[in-house]
């Protein structure tokens, strides 16, 4: 009878954690397959500023800007790797007929001033950034220190529509800001790791029902 429990407990646990294993598995499949497809998005042909955008539908869709900055910014507090801390410059954008606005990229901590309302031509990626919590902080409006990029906040400090352009591209260039576009570089893709995870304790659990089942044969030679 203590075999048949071992048995059932042995197997029935192997079995369920290489499902999770293989479920996986298949889960990184899908989801390559759908990083793929958004990278292929963003990097695609620009088009006009869509007239009603939704974050569900359009969200790095590669558009095409032409107009001019106003000399106002949002700097929105951030870090990099490769050169510490800094700001994200988010500026209103007017096309003419629209006002919208647009990320421009990175500045050194050092360099937070204003750049000065210039006519430019933009490609880039909409976006509706999820970086805010029930933690992040209040903007500090006076030092204008921004703590997240909060579309539709932002948009309300600056007087534009609630959209986003994340430039990936600035003509003229600008020669203080350093470009920071939509990649899938942010996205997690960790279900490879997961799937390891589950194949180990399916191993695990292999060797330990083994070991058991050797303690019990040999407990049972040792009364013989």
């Amino acid at each position: 009878m203590r075999w048949i429990g071992l048995a059932v407990l042995g197997l029935g646990g192997v079995a369920l954690l290489c499902m999770l294993g293989f479920w996986q598995v298949d889960r990184l499949g899908q989801k390559t397959a759908l990083l793929n497809e958004v990278e292929t998005g963003i990097v695609g042909d620009p088009v006009a500023l869509p007239e009603a955008p939704m974050p569900e539908n359009d969200r790095y869709l590669p558009v095409r800007l032409e107009g001019r900055t106003t000399g106002d910014e949002l700097h929105i507090l951030t870090s990099t790797a490769e050169t510490g801390a800094g700001y994200r410059v988010v500026a209103p954008f007017e096309t003419g007929q629209r006002r919208v606005m647009v990320d421009l990229g990175f500045i050194p901590a050092q360099r937070k001033d204003i750049r000065p309302a210039q006519r430019l031509e933009i490609i880039g990626n909409l976006d509706w950034p999820r970086e805010t919590d029930g933690f992040t902080p209040e903007p500090q409006r006076a030092d204008n220190i921004w703590f997240a990029r909060d579309v539709p906040l932002m948009a309300d400090a600056l007087g534009t529509e609630p959209l986003l352009v994340v430039a990936r591209e600035v003509s003229p260039a600008l020669d203080d800001t350093i470009l920071r576009p939509v990649s899938t570089a942010g996205i997690p893709n960790n279900h490879r790791q997961y799937a390891i995870t589950w194949f180990s304790i399916a191993l695990l659990w292999a060797g330990m029902t083994v070991f058991l089942g050797w303690r019990i044969a040999k407990g049972g030679e040792e009364r013989s």
